[in-house]
């Protein structure tokens, strides 16, 4: 048995029908979740986003070890800088990185290495995974932190959805530069880099439609 304390579980069990109606809520509300690249520059409230980020604090992790930093940029001199440091990256990648493959499938979101949305954007949320502990306590290891990173993500983006708030996950790959920029030690790793804010009133997206229950579920036993 462990040595830590165990306290009794907080849950609530519903009846089906609550269950199902909730379920189908969340649903609807997720599925109106878009990727959005035309960023109002009104301000958001900062405690709106530290909310969202105790959620996203608060998902399960191996080992309990929480390896996540989240890095909430506001400064206009920071997001020009990280801008300029996508950017390059970018035009490396669309400039020969990417093979003819990934380009034909990135054509139908009408991407290219322009990245205004950077310095647009009110916040930019830079998810950082702590690849093992810190370096003065001897880089101790740490455990799933791929697996770990991508939950939290995962509750960032529905909070700043159920917010009311836009976002997009960019990952201008390589993202080292993030590291410096913002000054991270030596055990982080950027993760995500994620403009925030209001879309403007004459956004839009691409039309596309997500694959239906029966491509994307397999069951296996009795229903």
């Amino acid at each position: 048995m462990s040595d830590s304390p165990f306290v009794p579980l907080d849950f609530e069990r519903r009846s089906e029908a609550e269950m199902l109606e909730r379920a189908r809520e969340l649903r609807a509300d997720l599925a109106r979740r878009r990727s959005v690249r035309h960023f109002s520059p009104e301000p958001v409230p900062p405690e709106v986003l530290d909310e969202c980020i105790r959620t996203a604090g608060s998902a399960p992790s191996g080992a309990h070890q929480q390896p996540w930093t989240f890095v909430v940029v506001t400064e206009p001199e920071l997001k020009r800088l990280i801008r300029e440091a996508a950017e390059e990256e970018e035009r490396l990648n669309y400039g020969g990185r990417m093979n003819e493959e990934w380009l034909a499938a990135l054509a139908p979101l009408g991407t290219d290495e322009h990245k205004e949305f950077l310095e647009v954007a009110p916040a930019l949320i830079v998810l950082f995974r702590k690849a093992h502990g810190p370096e003065e306590e001897g880089k101790p290891q740490y455990y799933y932190t791929h697996e770990s990173i991508g939950i939290a993500l995962g509750f960032l983006l529905a909070a700043l959805h159920h917010a009311g708030l836009a976002t997009l996950t960019h990952t201008p790959s390589p993202m080292k530069f993030l590291e410096k920029i913002l000054e991270r030690p030596a055990n982080e790793r950027a993760y995500m880099l994620i403009p925030v804010g209001y879309p403007t009133p004459d956004c839009s997206v691409p039309d596309l439609e997500r694959k239906p229950l029966d491509e994307i579920r397999r069951w296996r036993g009795p229903r």
